[in-house]
């Protein structure tokens, strides 16, 4: 066994370096694909963490005083109960706020334990039947006893939440067109190995090689290509999250917007890497059966 595991690489990579423009170029089509997909990952985590309140219709959140009376949360409540312009809404407790907290800030352990349900202000998300109303809403719940702020969608925001999804499709697209031009060139690598080592491959049939014992080298080198670019995938992935965080961290339009290391992990580990390898495993695999009679 251990003779065949040495025989199987040291194949791996006199073919790897034998092809190796051709190996290059398929390491760094996989690492500009995944790099791009995982991207498109990032940035869909950065918006909807940055949009959460927002979905559902709701235009605006009315927050309480971080230690409101009963009476001043029971008024809110009626007053949005009557209104007319308003069409739905739900009141989130300390407690579904600190959840909500613990959930954004999952990375952040020490500042989840620095902070407790009681520092957290309850508050009211509501959705207006008009859009148009917002404002006008905004200026009369802030009037109220008990309540400290009225914060409420950017139209940027709105925006910004209508394009995601286009984006999100534009972006699939682009990073398919290069995850099939990375297939199409690991599949050309082994084409060209198996071809300049036809003679071998025919005197090993002729003394009894079976075909997984031809196959297994080959394969190795597509799996090689595609879990090399796959981890340059996933450093660029960190660093995509790295140039995130110089984002979130502004006061202002992106206030609120932020991918954690761990989203960053997920993609990376769960997602870049084992596609990065099936891409390459893919590749071998199509080379042989189409370039390799055995």
């Amino acid at each position: 066994m251990g003779s065949k595991l040495r025989y199987f690489a040291r194949e791996t990579l006199i073919s790897l370096r034998r092809n190796l423009l051709m190996t290059l170029a398929g390491i760094l089509t996989v690492t500009v694909s995944l790099v791009l997909f995982g991207g498109i990952l990032l940035f869909q985590k950065w918006v909807d963490h940055g949009t959460q309140r927002w979905k559902d219709g709701v235009e605006f959140e009315v927050f309480m005083t971080v230690n409101p009376t009963e009476e001043q949360i029971e008024e809110v409540r009626q007053e949005l109960d009557s209104d007319q312009r308003v069409k739905r809404f739900f009141f989130l407790t300390k407690e579904d706020a600190y959840e909500e907290f613990k959930r954004l800030f999952a990375d952040k352990p020490d500042l989840v334990s620095e902070t407790s349900a009681e520092a957290l202000p309850p508050s009211f998300r509501v959705a207006p039947q008009n859009v148009e109303d917002t404002q006008d809403l905004k200026a009369r719940y802030s009037t109220l006893a008990g309540v400290d702020v009225v914060i409420t969608a950017d139209e940027a925001i709105r925006d910004l939440v209508d394009v995601t999804g286009f984006l999100r499709w534009a972006f699939i697209g682009l990073a398919l067109v290069l995850l099939a031009s990375a297939l199409f060139l690991i599949v050309n690598t082994i084409r060209l190995a198996t071809f300049a080592r036809r003679r071998e491959i025919e005197v090993m049939k002729l003394v009894g090689a079976s075909n997984w014992f031809v196959r297994i080298p080959f394969m190795l080198e597509g799996l090689v290509q595609g879990a090399v670019g796959a981890g340059m995938a996933v450093g660029g992935v960190f660093v995509l999250q790295w140039l995130f965080g110089t984002i979130e961290n502004r006061e202002g339009f992106f206030e609120g917007f932020y991918v954690t290391t761990s989203n960053a992990g997920f993609i990376g580990l769960w997602i870049i890497l084992p596609l990065g390898a099936l891409i390459g495993v893919l590749g071998s695999s199509i080379g042989l059966r189409r370039f390799l009679r055995v």
